[in-house]
């Protein structure tokens, strides 16, 4: 197929049925989250639950996500994936349930959660370890992955608003009904697609875990690369826990004020990976990433300043394109540099870093926010932020140099 170059990963037919089906799922995915943020807070006024809440969802990412990878790379990881999206399927049905027969409580949304959290530790690694084998081609590694991501945030960007309108007009538990029913679309997309059986990852799980870890320890740039996810998502990523609050109490809005929040920062996400879709160098990418983390530490000094909407709203862009930037940046640099028979690995520490330090974050947002108030705790991981990239800046040169240096081996 003759495609643009930002979309070339999609002229491989089991990318295309994969990219298809993904962007089913993740529209259902995005309506849950915002419907399950929305009821927490509806049901009990608490910033704080709000934390735990995203908490139980994202910690087993950094728990349970490293063994994950490793396990992983000794499995058919197709087969696991269907597994896995089946299961997915089966915890949006049960949740919404609960919800609809009004049997929904605190200590079954937290352990929903927990079971979402789960699950997600061992679909993202899978899913992302997938996409190497559903282009076939190394070159095209990086535009796939920045197509996934685009995938990610296009459903950030309409599914907030649609859940808003949805929770509005119907209840939350119709929106975790749709979510489990958009797992099929996936389900149904990896049923047609045909990949080449990989080489497993021999010895143990715990020898195959050292190995990866070792490799990820020892290589500086990795290194630094997974420093750098741990710092902005333990700052930046944590707005999202707090969204309900501003929502509500900031801006005296309802579910639908919610939607538009999340949308706009799902909105500069957006247009974050169609900037990294286009790049045509692996390199250049640390540039980006320096400069994401510098737009996400703004926007979140000016959105926890500004007590006006519009203005917020452009703030929660820049803030979405920033953190996307530099998440799916990194993404692209570890996966174009690791060997393949340590890639599920590599993502499972991606992964672990991505979400699970947003977690903690997301954890002590909530918290912190109970004592100095929403605003106050989003100004103040927004200095910290900004202290963080006067350190990435002393290293960025070296990053720029050891990334060309690596690519250049590899082509």
């Amino acid at each position: 197929m003759a495609l643009p170059a930002g979309m070339r990963a999609l002229a491989h037919r089991n990318f295309r049925l994969y990219f298809l089906g993904q962007a089913v799922s993740i529209l259902g995915s995005w309506i849950q989250q915002v419907a399950l943020s929305w009821l927490v807070y509806r049901l009990t006024g608490s910033a704080a639950l709000l934390g735990v809440t995203a908490f139980c969802a994202l910690i087993p990412q950094l728990v349970v996500g490293p063994l994950a990878g490793a396990w992983i790379d000794k499995q058919d990881k197709k087969k696991w994936l269907l597994r896995i999206q089946s299961l997915l399927a089966l915890q949006a049905f049960v949740l919404a349930a609960l919800t609809a027969s009004g049997l929904i409580t605190t200590g079954f949304i937290i352990a929903m959660s927990l079971t979402l959290g789960i699950l997600n530790s061992f679909d993202t690694p899978l899913r992302q370890s997938m996409i190497g084998g559903f282009v076939g081609s190394r070159d095209d590694l990086p535009n796939a992955l920045a197509l996934n991501a685009m995938l990610f945030n296009s459903g950030r960007f309409v599914g907030p608003p649609i859940a808003g309108l949805l929770v509005g007009l119907t209840s939350e538990a119709a929106c975790f009904a749709i979510n489990g029913l958009s797992f099929l679309a996936l389900i149904g997309g990896l049923l047609c697609i045909e990949v080449k059986a990989t080489a497993r990852a021999s010895g143990s799980v715990g020898q195959v875990f050292k190995e990866g870890i070792l490799y990820a320890w020892q290589t500086w740039t990795v290194r630094m690369l997974i420093i750098t996810l741990i710092g902005l998502n333990l700052t930046a990523s944590a707005y999202a826990v707090l969204l309900p609050v501003f929502a509500r109490d900031v801006f005296a809005g309802d579910a639908t004020t919610l939607g538009w929040l999340w949308g706009a920062a799902g909105c500069g996400a957006f247009a974050s990976t169609i900037f990294l879709a286009t790049r045509k160098t692996v390199p250049g990418l640390i540039g980006a990433v320096v400069a994401g983390t510098a737009i996400a530490a703004a926007a979140l000094l000016v959105f926890g300043l500004t007590p006006h909407l519009p203005l917020a709203l452009a703030a929660m862009t820049g803030l979405g394109f920033g953190i996307s930037v530099c998440n799916v940046g990194i993404n692209m640099l570890l996966q174009s540099m690791a060997p393949d028979h340590l890639r599920g690995r590599i993502v499972s520490f991606f992964t672990s870093a991505r979400f699970g330090f947003d977690a903690l974050g997301g954890l002590l947002a909530g918290f912190v926010a109970v004592g100095l108030g929403a605003s106050n705790t989003l100004l103040g991981e927004g200095v910290v932020l900004a202290g963080f990239v006067v350190f990435l800046l002393t290293r960025r040169a070296r990053l720029a140099a050891t990334v060309s240096a690596a690519h250049g081996e590899k082509t």
